[in-house]
């Protein structure tokens, strides 16, 4: 068998004659079927259109594919039959062109404009798709055009190309095939750009995304999502792996994510929850949204004033997966009553052997459950905090507020008031 090419795209051979080893037209290139291979995927057939209908022709009975014209081995190639569909097959032009992907680098979802096909150990193999303003002009047959008049402003079309290796479907075995990135990495991607995708893909791929994720990455995830499409989201996802991932959330993040949920529905999935995990969220849904009580964080480093530095260091490492913010440790007695704060600086420069009662801060600025947002805003503004601690009516510490999740409740406003 001679296949004569290197490297093409499938705009270039789709429409392209296909003919017999005579000469005499068997019909056009339809489309071509993709199989599994060992580095990147082969082609198994080609699907021709001819006057009787479609045909399919394995790819070992092709002598010649070019963008000019396809033929065949022989003049009656025996494998040349009726193409009949099969469940789970995925047709390269009909399955892949213009389907949506996601860019890595990006982090955003683009749409197939081209697909680069090549030669490997004499297989047909799909290397890479084009995303690019490149790949819709070649496809639309106006990439000279396009190149002519780049040149005349001195501009280059660039090449935007995902290799294959980076791609795999979002729904296995299916006709209707949307792309992603490979698993492995969708958990690099911050959470926020995660968002962004999750709004631009249709609603049925969704728990596919999801499922390539671990639980801190989904539950981040949801965090940064708009209400409704956020609802939209776990409405993909049944208790089981719902709770999983609230556990998996810091505890302030999970209280927001219930209560934009219907009651019936959160308590269900607190009734379900780790009982410790399902208290801590259970407090903060009590309070006030627009209080230091329903922004607090009940996740904080706490230590003991007889504690050495030392101990006190051995304590960050022990609790660094598990506290959301280690700048500071708090402080308290047996009854969680505040005596003081430390700075994870004053634990670097001080002496291992000293105890935390002769290097804490005593004068500690702090909130009440129900302190007024606006008011928690204004004592971490005035004295520079990057958390305050928050207090219950017994004057027993009960959580902290972040100034990052301040910000992040109070920046949309501000954005929109300036763009207003």
């Amino acid at each position: 068998m001679t296949i004569e090419f290197s490297e093409i795209y499938l705009s270039a051979v789709i429409g392209r004659s296909v003919i017999n080893s005579k000469g005499d037209k068997i019909g056009t290139l339809r489309d071509l079927i993709m199989a599994p291979g060992l580095v990147f995927p082969e082609v198994s057939h080609i699907v021709i259109k001819s006057r009787k209908g479609l045909k399919s022709l394995p790819w070992n009975e092709v002598a010649l594919f070019t963008h000019v014209l396809v033929s065949a081995i022989g003049i009656n190639p025996p494998g040349l039959c009726p193409y009949e569909p099969r469940e789970g097959e995925i047709l390269v032009k009909r399955d892949l062109l213009d389907k949506q992907i996601v860019d890595m680098d990006g982090a955003k979802v683009v749409r197939v404009n081209d697909i680069k096909l090549g030669r490997l150990q004499d297989q047909l193999c799909i290397f890479s798709v084009d995303i690019g303003f490149r790949g819709l002009l070649r496809r639309l047959g106006y990439e000279r055009f396009g190149e002519k008049i780049a040149k005349t402003l001195e501009k280059e079309i660039p090449n935007a190309e995902i290799s294959w290796q980076y791609v795999q479907p979002l729904e296995a075995h299916s006709s209707k095939l949307a792309l992603t990135i490979a698993r492995d990495q969708m958990n690099e991607i911050h959470p926020a750009d995660l968002a962004d995708i999750l709004e631009n893909i249709p609603i049925q791929h969704i728990k596919t995304v999801l499922e390539s994720l671990d639980e801190e990455t989904t539950g981040d995830t949801l965090y940064e999502l708009e209400a409704d499409r956020r609802n939209v989201v776990i409405s993909q996802l049944d208790n089981e792996q719902m709770t999983d991932i609230l556990e998996e959330m810091e505890p302030d993040e999970a209280a927001d994510v219930l209560s934009e949920m219907p009651e019936e529905k959160a308590q269900e999935l607190l009734d379900m929850m780790d009982e410790e995990d399902a208290e801590d969220i259970q407090e903060l849904l009590e309070h006030e949204d627009n209080t230091a009580g329903g922004f607090m964080n009940t996740g904080y480093f706490r230590l003991s004033s007889e504690m050495t530095v030392a101990s006190a260091l051995e304590q960050v490492k022990l609790n660094a997966d598990n506290v959301e913010t280690l700048y500071y440790g708090f402080v308290v007695d047996h009854e969680e009553r505040l005596e003081g704060v430390v700075s994870l600086r004053e634990l670097l420069i001080n002496s291992p052997e000293l105890t935390l009662a002769e290097v804490m801060e005593t004068n500690v600025k702090y909130v009440h459950v129900d302190t007024a947002l606006e008011e928690t805003v204004e004592i971490l503004t005035k004295y520079n905090l990057i958390v305050v601690p928050v207090l219950n009516k017994e004057e027993l510490m009960t959580g902290i507020v972040n100034v990052d999740d301040v910000l992040a409740h109070y920046l949309p406003r501000i954005l929109k008031y300036r763009r207003g």
